[in-house]
């Protein structure tokens, strides 16, 4: 997620363990079986009910929630409303009840940047530790992990004030303290990083170098938004000061969609191993990326299958059955993900893009679009290309706003490029602008499409 895609939130209690949580059971849940056997008929959007394994239906038969589909013997796809309406009494359990009392479980918010915040119930440092175990098991980054390097991340300041609200409630609490933990501090103060300054830009290369200092080989991973690095690389660029900042010994990018420019751009400034993890708040981390950027499953406790959004578009709603969260454990429920595979089918081990989320999808002429497949479009018509957003200015007109690395407008050829592609994917004629600057989101996330307001 994207997972992106989201890690969205950050952890909502202090003090988390430093060491990743080994020793848990490594497994994936079997997968959910179709009732009856057989795929799901290509002629229909609608999919079959499906009814989980044996061991998944043992952890949730006495949830109310699910209990009307135990008796049924069908589960169908598990909307986010459907999780919201009377909670929290639709999860309680006298298990549940015990766990929050004793603190092994807890209340919080979803992060709310991609869809409505949703109160879950999760154990402390629930994502936290899916995030640290991950990175730690990961092939290209478990080494640096295990020899006790540590994390900068560089993401949106809404994930930094969250951080530093946390560290507000410690007894004899520093204000604005930006240290997740040991080993975790969070940079960004400012909601654009269009608008760093020089100064904010050279604090946070000091606050770098102290991290990198603090090794022996001066190893440190960092943490990022793409977007928010490529931000920080071109203005590092922009005032020379390459001499100061640290090269990381990996990238981990989980927050949103990166762009295939963006990802191209990054490569050139760093050579490390660049990685990227999809999940969520509510579900931790499904899938990462290795060196050649093959998704890789990392499903322990879950399963997942594809639906398609449309018959014949390629595009499929990312389902999720999960018990990794013993507190809330989902069945068959819509992340609100799309993905595309190898060969447009509906297996999810042919999986090789995240493409966007549903609620986002573009209805056209000739299918949805995903936010990838302009992405895919924009990056084959000019590599200069950074932030690009698709306004939508009438039934059938679009603007394409776009900003470049190098702050240089478009050539006749690239504009024409653009527009003559971006019209062709869209069914609408596109009118291409070059700006200096392509607004950002509350969340602290860019939107790729903007609908007339």
């Amino acid at each position: 997620m994207a997972v992106t895609t989201a890690a969205r939130a950050a952890v909502t209690a202090p003090a988390p363990p430093t060491t990743p949580p080994h020793g848990l059971p490594r497994r994936t849940v079997r997968p959910v079986r179709s009732t009856p056997s057989g795929p799901t008929p290509p002629s229909t959007g609608a999919p079959l009910n499906r009814l989980p394994s044996a061991d998944v239906l043992d952890k949730v038969r006495d949830i109310p929630l699910y209990r009307a589909s135990v008796e049924r013997g069908d589960f169908p796809v598990l909307e986010k409303p459907e999780i919201a309406r009377d909670f929290p009494a639709n999860w309680m359990t006298p298990e549940l009840e015990r766990a929050l009392e004793t603190g092994d479980a807890e209340f919080v918010l979803s992060t709310g940047t991609n869809h409505a915040r949703m109160q879950l119930i999760r154990p402390p440092y629930f994502l936290l530790r899916s995030y640290y175990r991950l990175w730690s098991e990961h092939p290209e980054l478990g080494a640096l992990w295990h020899a006790e390097a540590r994390r900068v991340s560089l993401t949106t300041v809404l994930a930094t004030e969250h951080v530093a609200r946390v560290n507000a409630r410690k007894p004899g609490a520093t204000p604005g303290e930006r240290w997740l933990d040991d080993r975790t501090l969070y940079l960004n103060r400012q909601l654009d990083p269009a608008g760093w300054d020089r100064a904010e830009v050279e604090r946070m290369l000091a606050e770098i170098r102290e991290v990198s200092a603090a090794h022996p080989t001066g190893a440190y991973l960092l943490d990022c938004s793409s977007y928010h690095l490529a931000h920080l690389a071109r203005k590092v660029t922009e005032w020379d000061l390459w001499d100061r900042f640290p090269r990381p010994a990996g990238i981990i990018h989980a927050y949103e969609y990166t762009p295939l420019n963006v990802r191209a751009y990054l490569r050139t400034h760093f050579d490390c191993p660049i990685v990227d993890l999809f999940g969520s708040t509510e579900l931790g981390y499904l899938f990462y990326s290795e060196g050649e950027g093959r998704y890789r499953p990392y499903l322990h406790d879950m399963s997942v299958e594809l639906i398609p959004v449309e018959p014949g578009s390629g595009i499929h709603s990312l389902i999720v059955t999960s018990v990794r969260n013993p507190y809330m454990p989902l069945v068959r429920y819509r992340s609100g993900d799309c993905v595309r595979t190898a060969d447009g089918s509906a297996d999810p081990e042919r999986i090789v893009s995240f493409c966007g989320r549903e609620k986002e999808l573009l209805a056209t002429p000739e299918g949805p679009v995903a936010q990838a497949d302009l992405d895919t479009r924009v990056t084959a018509a000019s590599p200069r290309v950074f932030l690009h957003q698709l306004h939508l200015t009438g039934e059938d007109r679009s603007e394409l706003w776009c900003t470049t690395f190098d702050g240089k407008p478009f050539t006749p050829d690239e504009t024409a490029e653009l527009a003559t592609s971006v019209a062709a994917l869209t069914g609408r004629s596109c009118h291409v602008e070059h700006r200096d600057h392509v607004p950002i989101g509350r969340s602290g996330k860019y939107a790729w499409l903007a609908a007339p307001k």
